[in-house]
């Protein structure tokens, strides 16, 4: 492989760039001839489509559909499996926060909210379809949602009428949408909006200065764990609900699928512009 490697990271709010920044180590060092993509699914769509490209993605991105090789990290393929054994380096917390007790729209949304949560973290089949869609947990340790809901009688009405909304970081998106799927029929059918524009939003929209506003989120999710500008005391609840794989990644006719954390390091501050000096 020759040319000029073309890079392509996330804007600054992204948990993604954070977690990928922070294991490779090159915060606030990152070359200016960086391409600055939207979300997770423009990442992976800018790349597909450059064969110079190099990004970085979350796992539960789907690679053969996106025209994308994932990359293993210090030789280690990245997988559920080892991020789980701690051989694959480069992960990072899915986290959410709920908004603060008694600022729902109404006492039914929070309470079903609760079951949710308790649905998502605790549950057999919450953590099952959150691994089902990329998200890394330990099913095994878990409940099924028969011996939790009784803890929340809000599952057994119809809540159709009622509609919880998501937002923060775009990595979540799969795995959180699995498990509002999983949960629905459990629930009521209730209605659900995934408005994921970012990690900057999870809190920002639930707890901070927009939780009023026309964007406002019943639980908001992070690609990392929430920052000490981002307290969560006031929320019901909030806490990491799995664990994600960060992903390098490459267009798939690209032969260069393996990479160290010197060779990145190098890639994204610039000391390396071509492909063909990788290896060097």
């Amino acid at each position: 492989m020759t040319g000029q490697i073309n890079i392509y990271t996330r804007d600054a709010a992204s948990g993604t760039r954070e977690g990928f920044e922070s294991v490779v180590g090159f915060k606030d060092q990152l070359t200016d001839d960086a391409n600055e993509v939207s979300s997770n699914g423009d990442m992976a769509t800018k790349v597909g489509e450059d064969v110079q490209g190099i990004g970085y993605v979350s796992l539960t991105t789907d690679f053969e559909a996106n025209n994308l090789h994932p990359a293993n990290y210090e030789g280690v393929e990245p997988s559920v499996e080892t991020v789980i054994d701690g051989s694959y380096q480069l992960s990072r917390p899915f986290c959410y926060t709920t908004r603060a007790e008694g600022d729902y729209a109404s006492d039914e949304k929070e309470q079903l909210v609760k079951a949710f949560i308790a649905f998502m973290t605790e549950s057999t089949e919450g953590k099952e379809a959150v691994l089902s869609a990329g998200g890394i947990v330990d099913v095994d340790d878990s409940t099924p949602w028969d011996e939790l809901k009784a803890d929340y009688p809000i599952v057994d009405q119809d809540n159709s009428g009622i509609e919880i909304t998501t937002g923060g970081s775009t990595s979540v998106e799969k795995s959180l949408t699995a498990a509002l799927e999983a949960f629905q029929p459990l629930a009521g059918n209730f209605g659900f909006v995934v408005n994921q524009t970012g990690s900057g939003d999870g809190w920002k929209r639930t707890l901070g200065d927009d939780k009023d506003g026309p964007n406002a989120s019943d639980i908001g999710f992070a690609s990392r764990n929430f920052k000490d500008e981002e307290p969560t005391e006031d929320a019901i609840s909030a806490a990491k609900y799995c664990d994600d794989a960060i992903v390098v990644v490459v267009e798939k006719n690209n032969p260069v699928t393996d990479f160290t954390q010197q060779n990145l390091f190098d890639i994204f501050t610039g000391a390396i512009t071509n492909w063909e000096d990788i290896a060097k």
